[in-house]
């Protein structure tokens, strides 16, 4: 199933799915396997466009039990994005310099629907541009629901990063 993207470092993969995200039904587990499988394989390694699914799908699968930190660098990360026009990795770097400092984190009000596009939608299209282009998609439709909290996330990132 996942030989196409054979260039992946399975450790990698494995380190960033225990860490950093909250993967609680079998399905969604996969799914998110198959498209992290295709993102870390990515010819455009540079721009590292995984971290932005790490963000759009922790975003639109967050519940009650979902770390702040969590939550907040998930909409930090899709702000920088779309609306700074970072790069995954510099969303990465981005993350790194929040983290620098321990504070108490927002506590988001999470959206009831947080997107017409999911995972599922991603996956049904082919790998290469189509595929890309809905990666962006998906985060814009996430990033859309959480309008209520573009402010604090805004405002984090300034404090934050100075932008």
């Amino acid at each position: 199933m996942y030989s196409e993207y054979s260039g992946v470092n399975l450790s990698l993969l494995h380190f960033i799915l225990i860490n950093f995200t909250t993967l609680e039904d079998s399905k969604s587990t996969e799914e998110f396997y198959e498209l992290s499988y295709y993102t870390l394989g990515h010819k455009d390694m540079g721009y590292f466009t995984h971290q932005h699914i790490v963000n759009a799908y922790q975003a639109q699968t967050a519940d009650k039990d979902t770390k702040p930190i969590a939550i907040t660098f998930a909409l930090v990360g899709l702000y920088l994005y779309l609306e700074k026009g970072y790069s995954g990795r510099q969303v990465q770097l981005a993350h790194m310099r929040i983290a620098e400092n321990k504070k108490i984190w927002p506590d988001f009000d999470l959206p009831q629907d947080r997107g017409r596009i999911n995972i599922s939608d991603v996956l049904h299209v082919e790998p290469g541009d189509q595929r890309d282009w809905l990666i962006k998609e998906w985060c814009q439709s996430v990033w859309a629901s959480y309008v209520n909290c573009y402010k604090v996330v805004e405002d984090l990132a300034c404090i934050e990063l100075g932008i």
